[in-house]
């Protein structure tokens, strides 16, 4: 079953840490295209690869084709993990596109709570508001495919 994107909205408490103002904007159209944009270029690499490769491998092949498509991003992005205004730890995230959307990507027979609970953290320990999850272990990549927003 397909779900809505509003079944995929988390409201909750987000983490406050400096320089984490940017990422705070309520999700906007602007976000919706960078997200198709993403989509589509994920699609692309599993329309050349398949699924059954491991994860670097479609994150590599995910970097060519953002590139080909002049999306600018960051691989292994890292962030800090603050608590109570005290740095206790790091993170990195697969991917930063745009300076506004996280991108986490799995290569798993299925994606469980604890992937979906991972880019909810990255997104509440950021600030940022939307993040994808792509799974390429699908025979249809729609199907592995889900957008969260805070």
């Amino acid at each position: 079953m397909r779900e809505s994107r509003d079944e995929n909205r988390v409201t909750g408490a987000d983490a406050e840490g400096p320089g984490q103002s940017r990422g705070r904007e309520p999700a906007t159209f602007e976000h919706d295209a960078l997200s198709h944009q993403v989509i589509g270029a994920a699609i692309e690499v599993h329309r050349v690869l398949g699924p059954g490769f491991g994860e670097s491998v479609y994150e590599a092949a995910l970097c060519v084709e953002l590139t080909a498509r002049s999306v600018p991003y960051v691989s292994q992005h890292p962030f800090d993990l603050n608590y109570r205004g005290v740095v206790v730890g790091s993170g990195r995230m697969d991917l930063l596109v745009s300076d506004t959307l996280i991108v986490e990507l799995k290569s798993v027979d299925a994606v469980s709570p604890v992937h979906v609970a991972q880019l909810l953290s990255y997104l509440r320990a950021t600030g940022f508001r939307t993040g994808l999850l792509i799974n390429f272990n699908e025979a249809v990549l729609k199907n592995g495919i889900r957008r969260l927003s805070l």
